[in-house]
């Protein structure tokens, strides 16, 4: 990938940093789908929980090994290769904090929340669905590193996070009903694209931009 080229050919971990990079996206994918289906799809909690949490603590110990992989490589090559250091540390984040916000998703299906009318349960399943796929094509992004894709994505995460901003609105301002569940549910759906549209924009963006090209100007 172009921006961990910049490592230099010297780093001898360069495809191992990469394929585990891959696997916590490939990682984060299978548990978001496993989450969201516990809290949409009907799956009982407890049938996915072992495999839920060992996931996400495979990400953890992932991140952790390119952490370390990053502080090894950084004080053997010097100062040269810092700036795809620095991406490559912002990515790992991003990738492991999907864990998290899946395990979030997971918790509030054991509440067995109401989610609505079976028209509002629909659109949450049709967001599920489009994320799951968003994810797949972050992977592919990175493997490619193809800018038009990465553009593609990014637009399209900020259309599906102004769907969940509104459907927050919608649900707290909402009288007579307890919209919790759907409020949790399109929160941290949009965390997860988040997360998820921050990882393509190392792709398109410098570094100094990551995490912030969608932010207001002015």
């Amino acid at each position: 990938m172009h921006w961990l080229q910049k490592l230099g050919p010297e780093s001898r971990n360069l495809k191992e940093i990469n394929t585990q990079f891959q696997q916590m996206l490939e990682d984060g994918r299978h548990i978001f789908d496993a989450s969201a289906n516990a809290l949409l799809g009907g799956t009982d909690p407890e049938v996915i929980r072992e495999d839920l949490f060992t996931t996400d603590q495979r990400i953890n110990r992932t991140e952790q090994a390119i952490r370390r992989e990053i502080v090894v490589h950084g004080s053997v090559h010097g100062a040269g290769t810092f700036p795809a250091l620095l991406v490559l540390m912002s990515l790992v984040k991003d990738a492991e904090r999907v864990g998290d916000y899946c395990k979030n998703i997971y918790q509030l299906a054991c509440l067995k929340p109401d989610l609505g009318s079976p028209e509002e349960q629909q659109k949450l399943v049709d967001l599920k669905d489009q994320i799951s796929k968003l994810i797949v094509r972050a992977h592919g992004i990175h493997i490619s590193q193809d800018t038009v894709a990465a553009r593609d994505l990014i637009d399209e995460a900020g259309e599906i996070n102004r769907l969940c901003d509104q459907g927050i609105e919608d649900g707290i301002n909402v009288e007579g009903e307890n919209c919790t569940g759907q409020v949790l549910t399109y929160r941290y759906f949009k965390r997860v694209v988040s997360h998820i549209s921050n990882i393509v924009t190392a792709v398109v963006m410098p570094i100094d931009m990551l995490d912030y090209f969608d932010e207001p100007k002015g």
